[in-house]
C-alpha cells in the first residue's frame, strides 16, 4: 500500500515503536489518528511533527477499557467514512519471576497485550467489513515462540497475539482485509530500556518503524526483524523441550547472579 491519502490508526503511539512509527508516517500526506493513555505526550508529538505533511489526532485511550477503544473508534468514524490501516501497536512487559509471582503484573500484561488488540479487531471489523477493505497490522513480539525465564507472562502474552492475528487473517481475507503480523526483536524503547541483561541484536526505534513501514508498504503478512534473530527463535522452536530448558535454566541462574551483583 502507499500512505499518501490515507486515514492510518497507531495505539501506544506516545513512545517507543509507535512513537517512531508516527514519526516516519508524518512525512506522508495522510491523516494520523494517534491513541494512548497518555494525552499530553501525544500532544507533545503532534506539535513536534506540525510542519510535516500529515495532519494528526490525538485520543486518550487506554486499550485495555473495552468501551474507551469503541468510543475511540466511533469518534475517528465521525471525522472519516473509513480507516485504511491501524497498526495495533499499544504492549506492555513486566518481569514476573514465578518465585516472586504478581497477579497484577500478569493480568495488565494479557489486559493490554491481548485483550486490547482484541477490543480494537472488535471495533474495526465490521467497519472493514462494510467499506470492504483495510489492514490490520498487529505488533506481536519475536519473544513468542517459546517460555523464557521470568518472561512467561509475557511470550504468553505475545503468542496469543500471534495466533489471534494469524486467526483473523484467514477468515477476514474474504472481505478483503489484510491482517499483518509484526514481530520485532530487541528494540530500543522505555520497556526495554528496564531489562537487566544484554539484549541481543538491539535496534534503535527509528531503524524498526522504518523496517515495519517497508513491510507495510509491501503488504508482506509477516514482519518480523531482525533477520539473524527471527533465524535463531525459528531454530529454537525446534530443539528439543529438554535441550531448551536446560539452557533456560543457564539463563535464569546468570540472570539471578547479574541480580545479586
Amino acid at each position: 500500500m502507499h500512505f499518501h491519502s490515507k486515514q492510518i490508526i497507531i495505539t501506544g503511539a506516545s513512545s517507543g515503536i509507535g512513537e517512531a512509527v508516527v514519526s516516519e508516517l508524518s512525512a506522508f500526506d495522510c491523516s494520523i489518528h494517534i491513541i494512548a493513555r497518555r494525552i499530553d505526550y501525544l500532544n507533545d508529538l503532534k506539535k513536534k511533527l506540525s510542519g510535516n505533511p500529515a495532519k494528526i489526532q490525538t485520543y486518550q485511550c487506554d486499550v485495555s477499557n473495552r468501551e474507551q477503544i469503541l468510543h475511540t473508534v466511533a469518534a475517528i468514524y465521525e471525522q472519516t467514512d473509513r480507516v485504511d490501516l491501524a497498526i495495533l501497536n499499544a504492549g506492555v512487559g513486566i518481569y514476573n519471576d514465578f518465585t516472586s509471582f504478581s497477579a497484577d503484573n500478569a493480568e495488565t500484561m494479557i489486559s493490554v497485550n491481548v485483550l486490547g488488540m482484541l477490543y480494537c479487531i472488535e471495533a474495526l471489523a465490521p467497519r472493514f467489513i462494510q467499506q470492504r477493505s483495510g489492514i490490520i497490522a498487529g505488533v506481536s513480539s519475536l519473544a513468542d515462540s517459546r517460555g523464557f525465564a521470568r518472561s512467561g507472562v509475557y511470550c504468553a502474552s505475545k503468542a496469543a497475539a500471534t495466533l489471534v492475528l494469524e486467526s483473523a487473517a484467514v477468515e477476514l481475507l474474504q472481505y478483503n482485509i489484510k491482517v499483518i503480523t509484526i514481530r520485532p526483536g530487541f528494540v530500543k524503547t522505555p520497556m526495554t530500556d528496564k531489562n537487566k541483561f544484554k539484549m541481543p541484536f538491539l535496534m534503535p526505534a527509528e531503524k524498526a518503524a522504518k523496517i515495519i513501514l517497508r513491510g507495510l508498504q509491501k503488504e508482506k503478512r509477516y514482519i518480523a526483524f531482525p533477520l539473524i534473530l527471527k533465524l535463531i527463535v525459528d531454530i529454537g522452536r525446534l530443539v528439543p523441550n529438554s535441550l531448551f530448558e536446560f539452557f533456560s535454566r543457564k539463563q535464569y541462574q546468570s540472570l539471578n547472579k547479574n541480580a545479586v551483583k
